[in-house]
């Protein structure tokens, strides 16, 4: 385990779990923590022995909002010129698969960034909701685009325009999480869900994580000639291979990433 300034890593075979640490603020998200958070899961992203991140908050909160003491005095060319989204933007092109463990508060930021990941386990507790409105801003780092694609227009107008929080279970019912588990269990599901991932053909997983995201920012007629070529692609990799040859001797593949 390393205890960054605002993080704790550890790692578990091929599976890096990422914490945010910022108790005493409920891991508000201020630009030192993004910084940080950025700068480890790039260094994970190119770590060939990681192939599945968790990332998670404490018990009580994943994280309850951006640091809104760093934006309270800002003009708007101040926030121009800090552009702080633009690592926002590097978390989006991390290409290993993050599982989000999410307990208690995922609000404004919080939710943001866990969305910001591939699958989301959540606690009995989760609690979700963008109430930038009630302080008389909006969401901005992908809130209004995210949310809306998981969970539909009229549950997302509702939570950005009047701040409303909902449940795990509604959260569930409404896909914007995978699995609700009891907050016991929320960070050891997670963990194993990565740990599946992990004993997948990394190659193939992260075509198939790009290709998957792919979908949200393309037409159908291109989705699929970037599928294909993907899938072509595949067929270069040793670990292709291995996996039909395991297939047909009835045995385990042994994936070597290449």
């Amino acid at each position: 385990m390393t205890k960054l300034k605002n993080l704790i890593l550890s790692r578990e075979g091929f599976v890096a779990t990422v914490q945010l640490h910022r108790p005493k603020v409920l891991n508000a998200l201020n630009l030192e923590l993004m910084v940080e958070l950025v700068e480890t899961l790039e260094a994970l992203d190119n770590d060939p022995e990681v192939r599945a991140i968790v990332l998670t908050g404490s018990e009580r909160a994943f994280a309850a909002g951006a640091d809104i003491t760093e934006m309270a005095d800002a003009t708007a060319i101040d926030m121009l010129m800090r552009d702080q989204f633009t690592r926002w933007d590097r978390i989006r092109k991390i290409k290993t698969p993050i599982v989000a463990a999410v307990s208690g508060f995922a609000l404004g930021g919080g939710c943001e960034l866990m969305m910001h990941c591939d699958i989301i386990i959540a606690s009995e507790t989760a609690r979700f909701g963008q109430p930038e409105i009630l302080i008389g801003v909006m969401p901005g780092a992908g809130g209004t685009q995210r949310l809306t694609r998981a969970v539909g227009k009229g549950l997302a107008m509702e939570m950005v325009l009047t701040g409303r929080q909902i449940t795990a279970d509604e959260a569930l019912k409404a896909g914007l999480v995978n699995k609700v588990v009891p907050v016991e269990f929320y960070l050891e599901e997670a963990q194993r869900m990565a740990k599946d991932i992990s004993e997948r053909p990394p190659v193939a997983v992260r075509l198939a994580k790009e290709a998957v995201l792919k979908s949200f920012d393309t037409t159908i007629e291109m989705g699929l000639e970037f599928e294909r070529k993907n899938f072509y692609l595949l067929f270069a990799t040793e670990d292709m291979r291995e996996g039909m040859s395991a297939f047909v001797e009835k045995r385990k593949a042994e994936w070597k990433g290449k």
